[in-house]
């Protein structure tokens, strides 16, 4: 960590050599304090006291009118300060004064404001009457907020009365509650709704300090108090609450604190790279195994206490903020929330869930599953009272090993398994109270842990809700819109709970070392014998969780068209109803990763995979005749709709063989036909003639992006000519398939996207036809890659590249398969070295997982036998890959 201290302008008042000097001493002694929560407080309560005093010295410098004051408001008004979090102050003026015409006064401001500057305080202040900060403050709720925190700095104590009196006066308790809590309500949205982000933002996140200040805000308004202690004394708060509260909030403060001390700026977000030097800061270790393997990184024991931390403040914020109001509406004189009686156990309590007496979870254990049923069954019900919520935190003790075995329980949890609705809500709850956790003891152990990778922007615990929830709404019909054909299959399926059962399982075993499949199959394994499953459900939960990852890995890395890795893939799932449900497993688990891993065209390989299997286990294995015979049948009756003279295809369907009917579909043989088949003919007629390049562009038939047909003399660098004018242009290839025409000519396909202007296609189309037949004719050698930037995330999380270089099982190809991470022109490199050694490239499937790419090659080359060959290919592609990630 670096000094926080700036050189020290000659001009400044001694007060302000003298702030600095003594603000560095503090950080530095912060800086080497013990790595415990213990000091917080009195840390940052001694920055505000030392920016304080220098104010007041500044104040008294200036000669202000003795009838005015400085007040600190916002997180300065409560008498704490960050390292370098920003100053704000209020100038109160007497009614009598005008800032803006007294002539005396603004250079007076403009002189303390600018010594504030240079002596390196971040000032933001405001000026104002008593009278003006109230307009303020009923047109603006950041204003108000901040003035309710107000606290005299220095000046008239006269005139700060009367503005706390009047502020008071006119602060409406009930109403201000609601806007902080609607206020609240639009926060945790924009931090989609949890406290799990990978990159949380300590202050703001749900969870977050802001969580803890909306408590005392609403609390202070109410006249209950402004201290945890206040909230204590009068009831709202339990002795244990107290504790929790004070332990988490200097928890998320000396969080904060040194952030902004490695930082050397005010920075509340747990970005990744600044992940590491905070745990270390705070003494934690990576963790080893006996081999030396890191198990568990230093970052990730400081986030998993993170994250405890920042759930147990939701709890607390959900439990308080429903004290407050009740006490605000009490006092108002409204009557008590109507409690309608549910059963002897539980009420409704005007929408929440509350138990009958604070003990009954205690006296009663099997009622703590019960509640969570009794959630999802009842309308109406959107949560869990303050009371409940409390008896379940008293009852943690009782959800005990007993608890786990205990018949009516495992009756229970299935139960809620199988509810036609409220399941997803239920388990987001189940997980929020931690009771999810104590019951089903494998999924404590990934509850907080971060996932290090390049492609899921959630923890384990929250990717599997997350799982949970796509699958969920494939059997709901309102949601049927947004996966149709997952929804279709989904209507037919008989037993949903299954697949509830997979999605819960399917990572649940990750972080532990070994195959989490594997792991996590033995883990589901044990649950469907506690719970009574059919020997057949049970050994489908099993499959799914074991072979979760294996639809993926076929659809984006292996050839669909070759009927041996269809039969290969039928004969793994073994039947229909495995096929199906891996499928809708599938979809919803790399729809739960991230919001940008999924695309159309992912969901398109998929499908195709799905309907190729369900012919071949359907005993109708895909003979290559019968599917190209097919093929042209159907892209002849898509010709003849467009006019095309009977026979004219001939010419360019001799040109073509097996390998090009088996990899394109019916739709674009037509399109290609109809485009080329005038121009194969005039071509023939002149073997002299070496016609440029034909480029065409369509929307993509898959809904997203474009696809280009490229048709051009073949030349070993035509590929890298192509992927390198698509780098220029900022486009995506999703995929590639190349042909090479029996009379020398390349017929490609792409499908492309741009992610930096994903709607704007229609004006691309006329660009890529225009422009990417001059790149392609292009006689210069090919330039170098250009070294795209890479992400924050690639840094803290660098893949080290990968290249697997080896002949198909027919030893009439061979496959190059390339894991890195992604950057701009990567693809580029690829084709440029396969390019200089006159590598022919016949399919290529691109692979995007956020910013992690796993790319496989079908390549074809005499050159390729030499070992030779093959070792400095795979040398200079691991060169530039490591070049492009450094």
């Amino acid at each position: 960590m670096g000094t926080d201290a700036a050189p020290i302008a000659p001009h400044l008042p001694a007060a302000c050599v003298v702030h600095r000097q003594a603000k560095q001493a503090l950080l530095d002694e912060l800086r080497g304090s013990s790595a415990g929560t213990r000091g917080i407080r009195r840390a940052l309560a001694r920055l505000a006291d030392l920016t304080d005093e220098t104010l007041r010295a500044l104040w008294r410098d200036n000669g202000f009118d003795p009838r005015a004051a400085l007040v600190a408001v916002g997180g300065y008004g409560r008498g704490e300060l960050f390292p370098h979090s920003d100053i704000d102050v209020l100038l109160l003026l007497p009614a009598d004064s005008q800032a803006a015409h007294d002539a005396a006064l603004r250079p007076r401001i403009e002189t303390f404001i600018s010594q504030c500057w240079d002596t390196g305080l971040e000032i933001g202040s405001a000026v104002r009457t008593v009278d003006e900060c109230l307009a303020m403050a009923a047109a603006d709720l950041t204003v108000q907020t901040a003035l309710l925190e107000a606290r005299l700095v220095v000046g008239s104590r006269k005139l700060f009365k009367e503005f706390q009196q009047r502020f008071m006066a006119a602060l409406n308790p009930l109403d201000f509650f609601v806007a902080k809590r609607l206020e609240q309500r639009q926060r945790h949205l924009k931090y989609e709704d949890t406290p799990y982000a990978l990159e949380p933002n300590c202050k703001e996140s749900p969870g977050g300090l802001r969580d803890l200040q909306v408590i005392l805000w609403t609390a202070r308004a109410a006249g209950i108090g402004r201290h945890w202690k206040d909230l204590h004394r009068t009831g709202l708060v339990t002795a244990r609450e107290l504790r929790q509260l004070r332990h988490n909030e200097a928890l998320l403060s000396v969080v904060r604190a040194r952030l902004h001390l490695i930082a050397g700026r005010r920075e509340d977000r747990l970005v990744f790279d600044l992940q590491n030097a905070v745990a270390e800061s705070f003494g934690f270790q990576h963790q080893r195994a006996d081999d030396g393997r890191v198990m568990l990184r230093a970052s990730e024991v400081l986030m998993r206490r993170y994250y405890w931390a920042a759930k147990a403040v939701m709890q607390l914020n959900q439990i308080l903020l429903q004290n407050i109001e009740e006490h605000l509406r009490a006092a108002q004189g409204e009557p008590a929330p109507e409690r309608r009686p549910i059963n002897e156990r539980f009420v409704d309590r005007d929408g929440l869930l509350e138990v009958a007496h604070d003990e009954l979870f205690e006296q009663q254990p099997r009622a703590i599953l019960e509640a969570f049923l009794l959630y999802a069954q009842t309308p109406g019900l959107k949560g869990l009272s303050a009371r409940t919520l409390r008896a379940l935190y008293n009852a943690r003790a009782v959800m005990d090993r007993d608890f786990r075995n205990d018949p009516v329980n495992r009756q229970t949890f299935m139960a809620i398994l199988q509810q036609p609705q409220g399941i997803t809500h239920a388990f987001r709850l189940l997980n929020q109270t931690s009771v999810l956790g104590r019951y089903l003891w494998a999924f404590r152990r990934i509850v907080g842990q971060m996932q290090h990778d390049l492609f899921h922007v959630y923890t384990v615990d929250q990717h599997i809700l997350m799982v949970l929830r796509n699958m969920r709404r494939f059997f709901i019909a309102e949601h049927a819109h947004e996966y149709p054909f997952c929804s279709q299959l989904a209507a037919g399926w008989e037993r949903p709970w299954l697949l509830y059962i997979a999605a819960l399982f399917h990572d649940i075993a990750k972080g532990r070392g070994g195959d989490h499949s594997e792991l996590g199959a033995m883990e589901a394994r044990r649950f469907c014998q506690q719970h009574g499953i059919e020997p057949a459900d049970a050994r489908l939960i099993e499959f799914l969780v074991r072979e979760h990852l294996v639809m993926t890995r076929i659809a984006q890395k292996e050839d669909l068209s070759d009927p041996e890795v269809i039969q290969a893939f039928a004969q793994r799932v073994g039947n229909e109803r495995n096929l199906t449900a891996l499928y809708l497993l599938t979809v919803a688990d790399v729809r739960g990763t991230s919001p940008k891993v999924w695309n159309a065209w992912k969901g398109k390989l998929l499908e195709d995979l799905y309907r190729l299997t369900v012919r071949a286990l359907g005993g109708r294995a895909p003979d290559a005749n019968a599917v190209i015979e097919s093929r042209k049948r159907e892209a002849l009756a898509q010709l003849a709709q467009v006019a095309l003279p009977p026979g004219a295809h001939q010419r360019l369907w001799d040109t073509l063989n097996v390998s090009y009917f088996m990899r394109h579909d019916a739709g674009e043989i037509a399109w290609h036909t109809q485009e080329l088949a005038q121009r194969v003919v005039a071509a023939g007629a002149d073997a002299n003639t070496s016609p440029s390049p034909l480029v065409r562009v369509r929307p993509s038939p898959v809904g997203e992006g474009l696809q280009v047909m490229v048709y051009a003399r073949d030349r070993a660098d035509l590929f890298a000519r192509i992927c390198g004018y698509f780098e220029r242009a900022s486009f995506s290839i999703l995929d590639a398939k190349i042909h090479t025409t029996r009379d020398g000519y390349a017929l490609d396909t792409f499908q492309i996207v741009n992610p930096l202007a994903p709607d704007d296609y229609d004006e691309y189309q006329a660009m890529v036809e225009a422009e990417l037949p001059t790149a392609i004719d292009t006689q210069t050698p090919l330039p170098p890659p250009r070294l795209g930037r890479v992400s924050r995330r690639v840094k803290s999380f660098p893949i080290a590249p990968r290249i697997d270089l080896r002949p198909d099982e027919k030893a009439q190809h061979w496959l190059l398969n390339v894991i890195a991470s992604d950057r701009v022109g990567l693809l580029y490199s690829i084709a440029r070295v396969l390019a200089a050694h006159g590598i022919n490239l016949e399919l290529a499937k691109i692979t995007t997982l956020g910013e992690r790419v796993e790319d496989m090659f079908l390549l074809q080359g005499a050159q390729l036998q030499n070992p030779k060959t093959q070792l400095a290919i795979e040398q200079e592609l691991l060169s530039v890959l490591a070049t492009d990630s450094a």
